[in-house]
């Protein structure tokens, strides 16, 4: 197989074991919103949350799309966007807002992705909770491994991703 000048061979192999956790659990029934019980827990390391506001929070998606791919959800469970309060869109927007400073600082994208899949028809992962996805962008992330294998590399792990951010939150001050 010949991709944009690289050749592949059936021999070669990508070894990405993190991605089991995932292939193992995907369209499973879950036991619960993470969206809802990851904040509750308050174990914000273990469970990848960089930001958290009055009414919303910030958490690294567990199976980004590139590295610092952030998601912003309020506390409260709600799919519906018409039901947010007035604190709570504020609260949502000025984390993103936050969001996308400290990513723009810590990696230096040349753009964002950021938007919200409401529904199943519009590429909901979890439909029962809004969240909004703050994914940077660079000219050429979207390589062949994504494009023909729908495989994404990423050049760090969580963990440093969530200690880079972390800390840049914390630097930044204001509850980071």
């Amino acid at each position: 197989m010949r991709a944009k000048g690289i050749l592949l061979t059936m021999s070669e192999r990508l070894w990405a074991p993190w991605r089991m956790q995932y292939v193992s659990t995907a369209g499973k029934s879950d036991t619960g919103c993470i969206f809802c019980i990851k904040p509750a827990e308050e174990q914000d390391e273990v469970n990848l949350i960089v930001l958290r506001g009055a009414q919303a929070f910030a958490m690294l998606n567990l199976f980004p799309y590139t590295s610092g791919h952030l998601m912003v959800a309020p506390y409260r469970h709600t799919g519906d966007i018409l039901s947010l309060s007035d604190e709570e869109s504020l609260d949502l927007w000025r984390l993103m807002q936050r969001c996308v400073r400290v990513l723009q600082q810590v990696y230096q994208p040349e753009g964002f992705n950021i938007g919200f899949n409401i529904g199943r028809a519009a590429g909901a992962g979890i439909e029962g909770h809004l969240h909004l996805h703050i994914v940077p962008r660079w000219h050429g992330d979207t390589n062949f491994m994504t494009t023909i294998s729908e495989t994404r590399v990423l050049p760090e792990t969580l963990d440093e991703t969530y200690r880079r951010l972390k800390t840049a939150f914390q630097e930044e001050g204001n509850d980071g």
